[in-house]
């Protein structure tokens, strides 16, 4: 998983690997990127008193890593568990976690624009779905395990108290666009953002929308800066990621001069240069907030 070779290397190219799996006959999907590896089950220790999702934890070559039943966290009655078992190793928002399925089958490599948003309709105020992937006869669904963690534990996420310790602050005259597929995260980075005292946002739901936002605030006005300051973009998005997005700013003659800053939960040593070889000003890792909120202070003010 670590050792991976081909296109996916080069930045900017709106494609990902996904890993599919299984949980009670339904297909689902990982970004391979947060796989470290799929291993065999092995004992888990439980441990009293911890969120009914985590099953215990495990040890593995010496670290000690929680376990997560995506059964009980899709509310699949574990009844329906299937004979065959393996756990998911992943590691993102700086934190390593082991989610345990029934199987994993295969790994697909697509391009972004074919993951579909979920309708309003069925995806709900707390799905953990974030896309839908059409492959062949079958449906595919993204999950959104940033927001699965958060629910297990609430701290792990970004945190309005860490802008606080910031102080008062006024950064209204600057425009901020925001690229960030989340729906929970959309509402507590406008949070954040407006306690750091940068009220005047406009967010959208995936790399395209935002890039088309600023096409034709360029087309209108070349001077894109009177308009619009800064950029933050996530990595993951369907129909164009933020590397995706960053590269066709910075290859833009009009917008290449707006600073961006890719805020995500896979920016790790070993995928940094991704963001660098696209042109990013910033990497910053969720859910590091009040760094964040500093950079865009170097950058804009």
């Amino acid at each position: 998983m670590e050792n991976q070779k081909g296109i996916l290397l080069e930045s900017g190219t709106n494609e990902l690997e996904i890993v599919e799996f299984e949980v009670a006959n339904n297909k689902f999907g990982i970004n391979v990127i947060k796989v470290k590896e799929i291993i065999q089950p092995i004992p888990v220790t439980f441990i009293p008193h911890v969120h009914p999702h985590v099953e215990g934890i495990i040890q593995l070559r010496g670290e000690v890593l929680p376990v997560v039943d995506m059964l009980k966290v899709l509310g699949i009655p574990t009844e329906n568990r299937n004979p065959q078992q393996k756990y998911i190793v992943a590691e993102f928002n700086k934190q390593r976690v082991v989610f345990h399925v029934d199987n994993v089958t295969q790994i697909h490599r697509i391009s972004w624009d074919q993951i579909e948003k979920p309708s309003d309709m069925y995806q709900g105020g707390s799905s953990q779905v974030i896309g839908v992937i059409k492959s062949q006869d079958e449906m595919i669904l993204l999950l959104d395990f940033e927001r699965i963690m958060v629910d297990i534990n609430p701290e792990s996420s970004i945190s309005v108290d860490d802008v606080k310790k910031l102080g008062k602050r006024e950064r209204t005259e600057k425009k901020v666009i925001i690229a960030e597929d989340s729906p929970l995260l959309r509402k507590l980075l406008f949070d954040t953002m407006n306690e750091a005292g940068y009220a005047n946002t406009e967010f959208f739901e995936n790399g395209r929308d935002a890039y088309d936002y600023l096409e034709a605030l360029a087309k209108a006005d070349k001077q894109i800066e009177n308009h619009v300051q800064l950029v933050i973009t996530d990595i993951e998005m369907p129909q164009m990621d933020g590397h995706h997005l960053t590269k066709k700013i910075k290859s833009h003659p009009d917008l290449k001069k707006l600073p961006v800053i890719i805020f995500s939960s896979l920016i790790t040593d070993d995928l940094r240069h991704k963001g660098e070889q696209v042109g990013a000003e910033e990497q910053i890792s969720k859910p590091e907030i009040a760094e964040l909120i500093l950079q865009m202070d170097k950058l804009i003010l």
